[in-house]
């Protein structure tokens, strides 16, 4: 029946490769994998137990079998541990001493002294009894198993959003399937064992399982996403209270910054009344509620207190979240003001000398609501230069190109790289790398319409989209571009007071359309930048700080 683990050995294989091939490596899917192939090593121990009949063969892998089950009940406490997020540990020196009962058993099983983990019959292991220290070992990893299930009860009794709870019922469904066909392999083939006969694969067959539970939980529910694993913790140290609703009004997140008077879970029905704890219906808030409840795809907000001795204040703002032009939900935030209030209230029982005082801190809390506008710029711009970044310009071009082709409209592109760019980063250091970049941009914008778009594409190249722009037009300007950078020093804080550098220009002009045009609006873009991107590396083979065009 060796024919059996073989089967479950090859089957574990191909879930392995296919993890391989099919997801982005990250360090947790390599932490994965790793645990993985020691799923692998029981099948295959017991496939060799049969396939041998030297008796020190045979206990070695018996030994080997039970070292990689150890193994494995530490992986999964750790993969337990990791997914809900539990902290039962309050040292980490303490993280040290969880393998250690393991890494006992694990030895008393292969020094196995005087038998007493494992004894063979009828001269083999193929048939063998167990002792008291197999007993100890089993005990040891149902521990290890009992702990991972109270981890998981607790996260599905608690707080956790949905998405985790989620991910947890899938990975409970794996531990129960692994736990109950390692106890029916022990009751029918070690406690209760029937007369001549042995029922082989069962632990086995519980590995498989498990192990596309893994699978399915990596690929359906992205359990080591690490944009969603990032997207918890930002959102828990932004200083905003923060409630997501669907559009049903159900709680689907919030955060730890909500003001302590709130009493919201995730999933329960949100009710506007809730966040208004002891208020008395004065208009304004009985006019914030109205708005709230008819005009739903309006932004509001409102100004509350909470408590009476010593009273805290809190900013309310509500906006809808819209997909297209269909609203999928809304977020609240509460932004604590109270701070500022009592600032305010200092500041208007002194004298004149403090009004300045009070005017920065009204300027403050302006620069505050801008903050959430500027937001939105940060995810279109270039953090180092301020100009667009890659992804903006991409989807710009997407909608401009597509009207261009409807209008037969001429445009031009233009890529341009910083020459020698690289001896700068190594002669001078990045710091002054990034300066003359900066610089360099500039230089750039000084030349350019209020209709052109300037975007970061990449490194020390930039691109330039010039809308109704044809070649000679577009030829003029990359020529007072190249011709600007060439002639000006840029200033640097150190080492040395101005770098000279130069610009190698591709110059891209379409003027001739196709009558139908193309319904992939993507793949033209991807022509056009490759097109731009030719010249560009055109003009770097021909010496460098030249313009080579391209009209089409």
């Amino acid at each position: 029946m060796a024919w059996i683990d073989l089967a479950i050995l090859l089957f574990l294989f191909i879930l392995w490769v296919y993890m391989f091939v099919s997801v982005s490596i990250t360090t947790l899917h390599k932490v994965y994998l790793g645990f993985h192939f020691f799923m692998m090593l029981w099948p295959f121990c017991q496939f060799a137990i049969k396939t041998t009949e030297d008796p020190e063969l045979q206990l070695l892998y018996v030994k080997l079998a039970f070292l990689d089950m150890a193994l494995l009940a530490v992986g999964w406490f750790f993969f337990t541990l990791l997914l809900t997020g539990h902290s039962l540990i309050s040292r980490k020196k303490l993280y040290f001493a969880i393998p250690v009962p393991a890494v006992i058993v694990a030895l008393g099983v292969m020094l196995n002294p005087n038998g007493l983990f494992v004894r063979p019959l009828s001269g083999g292991y193929v048939q063998r009894t167990y002792g008291p220290l197999f007993w100890i070992t089993a005990v040891v990893l149902i521990g290890y198993g009992i702990l991972s299930l109270y981890m998981i009860y607790r996260t599905l009794v608690s707080d956790h959003s949905p998405r985790i709870k989620k991910q947890v019922k899938q990975v409970l469904k794996g531990i129960l399937v692994v736990v109950a066909l390692i106890w029916t392999d022990i009751l029918v083939n070690v406690i209760y064992p029937f007369p001549k006969v042995v029922i082989p694969g069962l632990t086995s067959l519980g590995i498989l399982l498990s192990a596309v539970f893994f699978v399915v939980a990596i690929h359906r529910d992205k359990v080591f996403n690490l944009i969603s694993i990032a997207h918890r913790d930002i959102i828990n140290t932004i200083t905003l209270g923060i409630v997501v609703l669907d559009d049903n009004e159900m709680i689907m997140e919030i955060n730890q910054s909500l003001p302590p008077d709130l009493h919201l879970r995730i999933g329960d029905r949100f009710d506007i009344h809730s966040i208004f704890p002891n208020q008395e219906m004065a208009n304004s808030i009985a006019s914030f509620i109205k708005g709230y409840r008819e005009r739903p795809l309006e932004s509001a907000e409102i100004d509350v207190s909470y408590g009476e001795s010593d009273p805290r204040y809190v900013h309310i703002h509500v906006s809808p979240i819209m997909v297209g032009n269909s609203r999928v939900g809304r977020i609240i935030t509460f932004q604590d003001m109270s701070e500022l209030h009592r600032l305010i209230d200092e500041t208007t029982s002194q004298n004149e000398a403090l009004q300045e005082r009070n005017q920065s801190l009204i300027s403050i809390q302006e620069e505050l609501f801008l903050t959430n506008q500027k937001l939105r710029l940060l995810a279109l711009t270039d953090s180092l230069t301020g100009c667009y970044n890659r992804n903006y310009l991409t989807q710009q071009l997407g909608f401009e190109v597509k009207k261009n082709m409807e209008d037969q409209t001429p445009f031009s592109i233009l890529l341009l790289d910083i020459d020698f760019f690289k001896l700068i980063n190594d002669n001078y250091g990045h710091l002054t790398g990034d300066e003359v970049i900066c610089g360099t941009v500039e230089l750039i914008k000084q030349r350019l319409r209020k209709a052109d778009i300037l975007a970061r594409f990449g490194g020390e190249e930039f691109i330039i989209y010039l809308p109704g722009t044809d070649a000679a037009e577009a030829y003029h300007l990359a020529e007072q571009i190249r011709s600007a950078i060439e002639g000006n020093a840029i200033t640097v804080t150190h080492p040395i007071r101005a770098i000279s550098i130069t610009v190698s220009i591709g110059l891209l002009s379409i003027h001739q359309f196709p009558i139908k045009l193309a319904s992939d609006s993507g793949s033209i873009i991807t022509d056009l930048l490759q097109a731009v991107d030719q010249v560009l590396y055109k003009a770097k083979r021909e010496g460098r700080n030249r313009i080579v065009s391209n009209i089409q």
